[in-house]
């Protein structure tokens, strides 16, 4: 008599795992911050009349794949205390299918942490659900009180983020190559502990004013029993539209909108959000009978454009720079409009095309081959290099839109949502092999990235063709 055995459970896929987190997610922020709710629904608003009165535009994301991602489009920014702390989202995250990608240094625009932004890195996943979170480590190094430096080691070495059934189940995963759909499920649950908003310090009023006046950020690492998810950002596709009709909705926007000004052609990332939420919390003090507040949490909004070369991102940063060394925004946001208006003009220098910023080598686009083309190289020798083949119409371009993070932006942000827009500068450097080191791994590098999405498309169209294999001229 023969015997049967259980046939093994399947493994679900990371993008599924990464879809129910995010989903896991917006709605315990939406149960936290009613606010973020309403921006939701705003962006969502935005970005049907976006799609309605521009044809060209739903085509374009549609042919890329991208259009269905927008609405489930979103990403989060944590920040840890700890090497361990660091060493352990990363797995996390692998779980999820998500990877570092690129290493940010904000002590020079007087926030003290390093970060990186954990992301899918395939093209398929990330049209999937492009889910990102910007995950910034906190440089106690930066803290020159010794003491004080001293006493906030002492207390993030007590904590402990993770759950334990959230580490066992990255083991089982490590282990086994994937989770069931029920360890998925589980997985989730646990996971999203971790990102949770607690209103109890685990320190006293004292330590905490200690450590707010150090630096505002310092104190939000430091006094809490995690790291509570601080935004939750979607994408909309007119930025500036959503800026205007927040009032409309109850909600005050910060001065002025991070990033590149308003183009034909967006580029990067471009940002706004609104003031920091202050938060009742119980201190530790007498089992939490004296009471404070705390702002960290904010809600934040994100329009991406192309992804700029390094020659794109040179012009760029350089642009950017030459506006701001000029035009101060304050607090109060008196001279929001002279720094607009500057953006505006400096920008003129960074053309406004797709033509042009792919001609000059300025930003990566993914390429296809037209219909028309197919049907040319059924019948025809073909030219072989790509510029006549765009010339012809048989080999079509679109932009690849930018996945990661600017980290001037990152830091004006950060800055106007702690209260504040003057800049401490730190007196010291960039430690991308402490980071790293702490992470147990290489961040990717994001240029690198974009090129090879490039050439592998150009490829793929090529071979579309009839073409693959042949010496081509460069693209530029």
């Amino acid at each position: 008599m023969s015997r049967s055995f259980p046939m093994p459970q399947a493994f679900v896929s990371p993008d599924r795992i990464r879809s129910l987190f995010t989903e896991a997610m917006s709605q315990m922020y939406r149960a936290e911050v009613p606010q973020y709710g309403t921006l939701i629904e705003l962006v969502a608003d935005v970005n049907a009349g976006c799609l309605e009165k521009n044809p060209d535009l739903r085509d374009r994301l549609a042919q890329a794949g991208e259009l269905e991602r927008i609405d489930v489009e979103r990403h989060g920014a944590i920040r840890l205390g700890t090497a361990d702390e660091l060493f352990t989202i990363r797995r996390l995250f692998a779980v999820m299918g998500m990877q570092p990608v690129g290493y940010y240094d904000l002590s020079v625009a007087g926030v003290p942490v390093h970060s990186t932004s954990f992301r899918p890195i395939d093209e398929a996943a990330l049209n999937v659900n492009p889910f990102r979170v910007f995950t910034s480590l906190l440089r106690l190094e930066l803290i020159e009180d010794e003491g004080l430096r001293g006493e906030a080691e002492a207390i993030l070495a007590k904590r402990r983020i993770y759950t334990p059934r959230a580490v066992a189940l990255i083991e089982r995963h490590e282990q086994n190559g994937g989770l069931t759909e029920a360890e998925a499920t589980e997985f989730v649950a646990e996971a999203l502990e971790t990102f949770r908003w607690h209103g109890e310090a685990t320190v006293s009023a004292e330590t905490y004013k200690r450590l707010h006046d150090a630096h505002r950020l310092i104190a939000d690492v430091v006094s809490f029993k995690g790291p509570h998810i601080n935004h939750l950002t979607p994408r909309t596709l007119d930025i500036d539209a959503v800026q205007a009709r927040m009032p409309e909705r109850g909600i005050t926007p910060k001065a002025v909108i991070e990033g590149p000004p308003r183009r034909h052609c967006d580029i990067l990332l471009r940002q706004t959000s609104f003031k920091a939420l202050e938060e009742t919390i119980a201190f530790s003090d007498d089992d939490g009978a004296i009471q404070g507040t705390h702002t960290a949490r904010f809600g934040e909004i994100e329009q991406r454009g192309v992804a700029l070369t390094a020659k794109g991102r040179a012009l760029y940063d350089q642009l950017l720079a030459s506006v701001r060394g000029e035009v101060q925004v304050g607090a109060g946001g008196a001279k929001a409009g002279a720094y607009d208006d500057e953006l505006a003009a400096r920008f003129k220098a960074l053309p406004d095309s797709w033509d042009e910023l792919r001609n000059e080598g300025l930003a990566f686009f993914r390429y296809a081959a037209t219909p028309a083309g197919i049907a040319a190289a059924a019948g025809s020798t073909l030219p072989s290099d790509p510029e006549s083949l765009i010339a012809k119409g048989y080999l079509a371009f679109t932009p690849i839109v930018y996945e990661d993070f600017l980290p001037v932006s990152a830091a004006g942000i950060f800055q106007s949502n702690l209260g504040t827009d003057q800049q401490q500068n730190y007196a010291t450097r960039s430690n991308r092999d402490a980071f790293e080191a702490a992470l147990g791994a290489t961040v990717q590098d994001e240029l690198a990235l974009y090129a090879e999405r490039q050439a592998a498309s150009l490829d793929s169209a090529l071979a579309a063709l009839g073409l693959a294999g042949l010496p081509l001229k460069t693209v530029a």
